[in-house]
């Protein structure tokens, strides 16, 4: 069974840092992308970064490029997102989807309608 756990959450200060995690189950990152969303009240939910084993290709959207980095860790089936220089814009829950079973990997075209299995979210919250 499909499982994906974010943690790693919390508050911080304008320009500060922190490193989300999401734990996959049921199926390996050697093949299946990861796919990390945000969803601030009143926005919709939007993708920030992905990285894909496969392909061994990774997307950042605009606002967020060069100051969060993705990574993974096929042995512990973890993906990682490093945030920092964070704003209070980045304020967010954030989530973790994957594309299995369907191997789209990361393309810049993909939705939310495109992730099957999602996480419960790990909030984030930067106070200026």
């Amino acid at each position: 069974q499909v499982h994906l756990v974010e943690s790693g959450g919390g508050s911080v200060q304008r320009g500060g840092s922190l490193r989300l995690s999401c734990a996959a189950s049921g199926f390996t990152l050697d093949y299946y992308a990861i796919a990390w969303f945000r969803e601030a009240p009143g926005k919709e939910r939007e993708r920030v970064s992905c990285i894909s084993s496969r392909d061994d290709s990774t997307y950042y959207a605009d606002s967020v490029k060069g100051r969060f980095t993705i990574a993974r860790d096929n042995a512990e089936n973890t993906v990682y997102l490093q945030m920092n220089s964070l704003k209070p814009e980045d304020s967010a829950v954030y989530y973790c989807a994957t594309d299995y079973p369907y191997l789209y990997g990361c393309a810049a075209t993909m939705t939310i309608r495109n992730y099957d299995y999602w996480g419960r979210g790990t909030q984030v919250f930067v106070s200026s």
